[in-house]
């Protein structure tokens, strides 16, 4: 389903409409502030390996991030974090970031690859901050598959794409096209390791 929701004022009754698909295995298409994500409720196993299905990886393997509403699930998922990580983290996000964390023993087994380690994610975009907060807990999200440009960033050619393989693809509008700066903050000194859209000095 197509479901048209407006960027700076999600209706509440629509983000419920979203969370509840999420909650009963569904996965939706959605936008970031950054590109377009595949995303589902983190504790539902069948829709991780859909999601894994549709980029055709190994879920123990996939690059899939956990996009959080704010920093109070970190201790959920990661490993106590030094202050100087932590202040990072404060400093940056909301934003176009993803920091990879040391994964805690609550992660789902399903994610826990050889790396131990989680990608996490704070958009600074209302509809997929309104769909975190009203779910409760993270979104797993991953990057859409896609050779053109419209391909994951027009939600109607998203919506012809995967029609079939997603429960909603929610037009926020049209999406961006340069995806979150990825760092490392699993060694001793912040790493970059993909230059996106969030300004980093190293």
């Amino acid at each position: 389903m197509l479901l048209k929701i407006h960027p700076d004022n999600p209706p509440p009754r629509l983000i419920k409409q979203v969370v509840e698909s999420l909650q009963q295995g569904g996965i939706v298409i959605y936008p970031t502030d950054t590109v377009y994500g595949l995303g589902c409720d983190i504790l539902q196993q069948k829709a991780v390996e859909r999601i894994c299905r549709i980029k055709k990886v190994d879920p123990a393997k996939a690059q899939l991030s956990f996009v959080c509403s704010d920093l109070s699930h970190l201790s959920d998922f990661t490993r106590p974090l030094s202050n100087p990580v932590y202040r990072l983290l404060k400093e940056h996000l909301p934003g176009p970031y993803t920091f990879i964390l040391p994964a805690s023993k609550m992660v789902p087994r399903i994610l826990q690859g050889r790396k131990d380690t989680i990608g996490l994610r704070i958009p600074a975009n209302k509809i997929a901050m309104a769909i975190v907060s009203e779910l409760g807990r993270p979104i797993l999200s991953a990057s859409l598959p896609g050779e053109m440009v419209e391909d994951y960033t027009d939600p109607e050619v998203m919506y012809e794409n995967f029609r079939n393989e997603v429960d909603y693809v929610i037009d926020g509008g049209i999406g961006g096209i340069i995806p979150s700066t990825i760092i490392d903050c699993t060694q001793e000194e912040p790493l970059l390791v993909r230059e996106g859209l969030g300004k980093w000095k190293e």
